[in-house]
């Protein structure tokens, strides 16, 4: 490992990132979790609320570069298909 100044910054930026993406990935799992039992509980409004909310997560988590866009897209459209069997 280098122990260069430009290498020494480099470790600290990269610590405080992941620090910051973990604590970004913990939310949306947990808000995932959240529209799941919601889903198993067959309640409605809370389903919506959770739903808004975590699509909300996902779109902020690309604009700050915790997710790639298609990877958040894709959790999207799995969301929405279970969401929408719940209604019908």
């Amino acid at each position: 490992m280098a122990n260069h100044p430009s290498a020494l910054k480099r470790q600290r930026q990269d610590k405080k990132r992941r620090l910051r993406n973990k604590s970004y990935r913990s939310t949306i799992n947990t808000t995932v979790k959240k529209i799941f039992s919601s889903v198993d509980d067959k309640d409605m409004d809370g389903t919506q609320q959770n739903f808004k909310q975590a699509i909300a997560i996902l779109d902020s988590a690309v604009n700050k570069g915790v997710l790639h866009r298609k990877t958040a897209s894709r959790r999207i459209s799995r969301l929405t298909k279970r969401v929408n069997a719940l209604n019908s």
